[in-house]
């Protein structure tokens, strides 16, 4: 958009991330370390996992078929072999999740996502089967569809088209894809309030952005929750139109209380969790931006997070164990909202039958009897 010469700014207008930095320098290069920015990443070199490669980069599923990740002229790609024979090759495009346990990868075919079969998870510093996919055959047909790129992306403007008698699938326009939780996700469309400020920047007061301490309690809870709340009910519209301020629930046909049977999952449903927990319900104003700036990067900075714990339990008793072990303000995390095993998600390392366990912690926070339980 061109600030220099434009015409009024319509109120929907988006400036693009990028414009941000002009004026919030410090905090957008902070950001940029966040996981929710790095949370889909374009793949334009062969560095797949933003760090060390995995000892081996083959993935046998037997003694016949094989996936072996390989640099080839044009980028990096998933190559199958059947009795040493190659039968297809697909190119990584794009990365999807911050790496901070897992990446896992889509390749685009025409106007169509798919995700690619080989995952890497930093839990096992290897790459393993992509979770839900079958354990004895290469696949490369599964989609990634744009619900999946509501809470991975910040945009992607799709085409919902006729693939059969009976079905509908959906068009992608890859160069509309906008990576990462970008700010204007959060802050809404900022086109209006950038060429304001630009205009006149004497007026230090924002003008035409969401201030999120003008928002109600459930107002911010719904704004980290439209990513934080899963992905088992009906969505009405695309969550892509949401805007902080509105209500999370006209965007759903249902809730996840239509469904009773439905139990919470560590991926996914951190909201809901946290909701359930007694500090939460207790308290009038604690939301999740209590505990998480996501302005910046303290992902496993356990240390950080107990000292705010602290700051509104600092008369709990704890034992003389506890005490002793320095823990009380070092690591509330580990015994009050442990590591669980995801329901959903699970992988399986090559020439084995094992399942291995995906565990993320959980945001129901409670006193639990040993950690996981």
């Amino acid at each position: 958009m061109d600030f220099q010469k434009r015409e009024p700014v319509k109120k929907d207008a988006v400036a693009g991330a990028e414009t941000c930095r002009k004026c919030h320098t410090s905090i957008y290069d902070a950001y940029l370390h966040n996981p929710h920015h790095n949370t889909t990443q374009a793949i334009t070199t062969d560095d797949l996992t933003h760090g060390q490669m995995p000892g081996s980069n083959v993935y046998e599923f037997n003694d016949r078929l094989k996936l072996v990740v390989e640099k080839r002229e044009g980028g990096m790609y998933q190559v199958a072999y059947f009795d040493g024979k190659e039968t297809i090759a697909r190119k990584f495009d794009l990365a999807i999740g911050s790496g901070k346990r897992a990446y896992t990868y889509g390749y685009w075919e025409g106007s169509r996502l798919n995700q690619l079969p080989l995952s890497y998870f930093r839990q096992v510093n290897q790459w393993a089967n992509s979770p839900g996919f079958p354990t004895n055959m290469v696949y490369f047909e599964r989609p990634i569809g744009s619900r999946c790129l509501e809470c991975h992306a910040s945009f992607v403007d799709k085409t919902v088209v006729q693939t059969g008698a009976l079905t509908v699938g959906e068009d992608l326009d890859a160069k509309s894809l906008v990576y990462g939780i970008d700010c204007e996700r959060c802050h809404g469309p900022a086109g209006q309030h950038v060429a304001f400020h630009l205009d006149s920047p004497e007026v230090k007061k924002a003008k035409y952005i969401v201030l999120y301490q003008n928002l109600t309690r459930k107002q911010k809870n719904d704004a980290c929750a439209i990513c934080h709340s899963g992905n088992d009910v009906t969505v009405d519209r695309s969550t892509f139109a949401f805007k902080p301020g509105d209500n999370l629930s006209d965007y759903y046909r249902n809730s996840r209380a239509t469904f009773a049977k439905l139990e919470e999952d560590v991926h996914g449903n951190q909201s809901q969790m946290l909701a359930k927990s007694k500090c939460f319900i207790q308290s009038k104003d604690m939301t999740c931006n209590s505990c998480h700036n996501t302005h910046e990067e303290l992902k496993g900075n356990l240390s950080i997070y107990s000292q705010r714990c602290v700051s509104c339990h600092q008369t709990q008793k704890h034992s003389v164990e506890t005490l002793r072990k320095g823990m009380l303000k070092t690591n509330c995390i580990d015994c009050h909202m442990p590591k669980q095993t995801s329901k959903l998600i699970s992988f399986q390392a090559a020439r084995t039958t094992k399942v291995s366990p995906y565990l993320l912690r959980t945001h129901h926070i409670a006193i639990y009897t040993s950690a996981g339980k």
